[in-house]
């Protein structure tokens, strides 16, 4: 499956959660990484960040497509960090 894991992290914890995100997807921009996995690496995922954020200040936001029938990436200006072709 496909995932797009977007974060707004207090600062002290900005860096634990990027870390364990980069362990998992592809970092492309400020608070953002994508990439396929497993959907036991997305549980792993999901419980690693889950044990470094406070749910109360923090948010972390997951967009699943577990289908490749359609999926369209646009962008505009400058490419931060370059991505295999998405299929």
């Amino acid at each position: 499956m496909f995932i797009i894991m977007a974060y707004d992290i207090e600062e002290e914890r900005v860096n634990k959660v990027l870390k364990v995100g980069r362990r998992y997807l592809t970092w492309i921009q400020n608070s953002v990484l994508e990439g396929e996995i497993t959907e036991a690496k997305y549980e792993k995922l999901k419980i690693e960040l889950a044990k470094i954020i406070d749910k109360k200040k923090d948010s972390v936001i997951f967009y699943v497509n577990k289908t490749d029938l359609y999926i369209k990436k646009e962008i505009m200006g400058r490419e931060r960090n370059s991505t295999s072709t998405i299929i």
